[in-house]
């Protein structure tokens, strides 16, 4: 799930990914654009017609519809690493907006021990948001041995 999205390309190559990979899109209002920007189409490509998303009015309506779902914020001021976790069927993925992050608040309220991030050099601010989902839906993905997809030989 995006909250509070802010750059159409990024939400529009998120919206290709999870058409994809079967993941549903869910998207935490408010938006900093509107679902029929230009951009976001070009970057989502005609994949929006095949993907499952959702919009919430806010991060506690989020929370009210999708019920006792176990969500994992990423966040650079997470301590435990992405690939550490044994991700199941239904877990949520929570990404915050690609100027500020997830804020406090909600870090603080799906837990410090579901706040993770992803290894970067000590220099390194952030990755593109696009990029950061795309490798966190993959390792969940890969866990989940790929259920749902085409599989692929591992030795040709």
């Amino acid at each position: 799930m995006l909250y509070q999205p802010e750059i159409p390309p990024n939400t529009g190559n998120i919206i290709r990914l999870c058409a994809n990979t079967g993941f549903c899109l869910h998207l935490i209002e408010p938006l900093g654009f509107d679902l029929d920007d230009k951009k976001l189409r070009r970057a989502g490509l005609d994949y929006r017609e095949f993907q499952s998303l959702q919009v919430h009015g806010s991060w506690p309506a989020y929370l009210q519809a999708m019920g006792s779902t176990r969500v994992y914020g990423l966040s650079t001021k997470g301590s435990k690493c992405y690939s550490r976790v044994q991700y199941q069927a239904g877990d949520s993925l929570l990404f915050g907006p690609e100027t500020r992050g997830l804020p406090e608040d909600v870090r603080t309220e799906i837990g410090v021990e579901h706040v993770l991030r992803l290894p970067m050099q000590p220099a390194s601010r952030s990755l593109n948001l696009s990029n950061t989902v795309s490798i966190v839906a993959y390792e969940a993905w890969r866990q989940l041995d790929f259920a749902g997809s085409l599989q692929v030989q591992d030795n040709p």
